[in-house]
C-alpha cells in the first residue's frame, strides 16, 4: 500500500514530505495506522545522524513515540489484535538475551537499534513494526496525551524507580526541568515522595514548572547557580541531568550532597568532564547513567497516566504538515514538554 508521511534522504538535511510504498505485515510483525507521534529532541537528534549516520539507512521515516490502531497482523501474530490500540516501544530489543528476559530490554545484548532511526517511525501515516514492540495501550487516554507516555512518562519513571532509587525525603534537583522529559520527571519524583528544584533556562518555563510542584530555578549560569535558599541551605540528595553540557555535569557533581546520586541521561559523545576521585570517595557520590525504560516500564506509565496520576505535558499539537513549527520551538528551547503530530488532521498530500 502507499502511505504518506517525511522522511529522511540525507543525514543534516531537511525532511522531504512525499508518498512511498510500505509491504503488508510480514511474520510477527504489524501494520499500524498512526493516530499521533511524539515530537522531541530524539527526532532532530535522529535527523542530523547523531544517532546513526550510516547512508544504507536511508531513506529514513524517523519518530518513535508512536500512537496508533493495529489495522492488520503478519504470520504468527497473537497480539496485539487488529483494532487495538497501541504505543511504540523504542528499542528493537530481542526477547530472547539475559538482559530482556530479566526484564531489562533497553540492555538488550543483540539490540538491533530504534525505532525512527533503524527503521521506519511514526512521522507517517502508517507503520510497519514488529509485534512485539507494539503495547497495548488503554483506550481510555486519548492519542495526543498519550504520545508523551513511551518516552517522556515512562523514561523518568525509570529513573526514579530503577537508577536513583528515590524515597520519600530526598531532595531532587532536575536539570533541563521544563522539557520533555524534565516536565514529567518532575512529577515522576513527587510522586516517590521527592521534593524537587526545576532548574531551567528558559524563563518562560518557570510557571509551568511551579504547577508541577517543583522549586522553580533560573539556572542560565551555572557558576551562579545556588540552591541553598530551596532547601533551607540542604544540598540535593540526587540531580538528575537532562541538559549533559560540561557545566551542567561539573555542576551537579558538585552540588550533590554526601552520599549523594547523579543520574545523566545524555548521549553527547564529545562532552566530558574531569572527575576527583577524592571527591567520590570522600563524599560517597554515586554517578549513574540512566538508558531509557524497559518494556514493563511503559505499561505501568500507561496505568499511571489512565489513573491521573501523571499528567502528560503536550503543550503543542498540528497537523503534518506544520511539524517544522515544533522542531523550530525545540530547537530556540521554547517548546514546553512535549509536541505532538496529529495524523488524525491530516491535510497534506503528495
Amino acid at each position: 500500500m502507499y502511505v504518506q508521511g517525511y522522511r529522511i534522504h540525507r543525514w543534516g538535511a531537511e525532511l522531504q514530505w512525499e508518498q512511498f510504498a510500505i509491504p503488508g505485515p510480514g511474520p510477527g510483525e504489524v501494520r499500524i495506522r498512526v493516530e499521533a507521534c511524539g515530537v522531541g529532541l530524539t527526532v532532530l537528534n535522529c535527523m542530523r545522524g547523531d544517532l546513526g549516520d550510516d547512508p544504507a539507512l536511508l531513506p529514513r521515516v524517523p519518530g518513535h513515540e508512536i500512537v496508533g490502531r493495529v489495522e492488520s497482523a503478519g504470520e504468527g501474530v497473537i497480539r496485539p489484535r487488529p483494532g487495538q490500540r497501541v504505543m511504540a516501544y523504542f528499542y528493537l530489543s530481542c526477547g530472547h538475551c539475559l538482559p530482556c528476559r530479566s526484564g531489562r530490554d533497553a540492555n538488550c545484548q543483540n539490540l538491533a537499534g530504534q525505532i525512527g532511526v533503524h527503521r521506519d517511525g511514526g512521522y507517517a501515516s502508517h507503520v510497519i513494526l514488529p509485534a512485539e514492540n507494539a503495547l497495548p495501550l488503554p483506550d481510555s487516554i486519548p492519542p495526543l496525551e498519550a504520545t508523551a507516555i513511551p518516552d517522556a512518562v515512562a523514561t523518568p519513571l525509570h529513573v526514579c524507580k530503577s537508577r536513583a532509587r528515590l524515597h520519600p525525603g530526598d531532595r531532587v534537583a532536575v536539570i533541563g526541568a521544563g522539557g520533555g522529559v524534565g516536565i514529567h520527571m518532575i512529577q515522576m519524583a513527587r510522586l516517590f515522595g521527592a521534593s524537587v528544584a526545576g532548574l531551567e533556562v528558559a524563563e518562560s518555563k518557570l510557571a509551568a514548572i511551579e504547577e508541577m510542584g517543583a522549586t522553580p530555578v533560573l539556572s542560565a549560569s551555572f557558576d551562579a547557580l545556588d540552591l541553598s535558599t530551596v532547601w533551607g541551605g540542604a544540598k540535593p540528595t540526587v540531580v538528575i541531568d537532562l541538559v549533559g553540557t560540561t557545566d551542567s555535569l561539573r555542576w551537579g557533581v558538585e552540588a550533590l550532597a554526601t552520599g549523594g546520586r547523579m543520574v545523566v541521561l545524555t548521549t553527547f559523545r564529545r562532552t566530558a568532564i574531569p572527575l576527583e576521585p577524592r571527591r567520590l570517595v570522600m563524599g560517597e557520590i554515586s554517578l549513574l547513567g540512566s538508558r531509557y525504560a524497559s518494556k514493563a516500564e511503559l505499561m505501568e506509565a500507561a496505568a499511571l497516566v489512565a489513573g491521573g496520576r501523571i499528567r502528560p505535558v503536550v503543550s503543542a499539537c498540528v497537523p503534518p504538515e506544520e511539524v517544522n513549527r515544533l522542531h523550530q520551538a525545540l530547537q530556540n528551547g521554547t517548546l514546553l514538554g512535549r509536541g505532538a503530530i496529529d495524523w488524525t488532521a491530516q491535510t497534506l498530500s503528495s
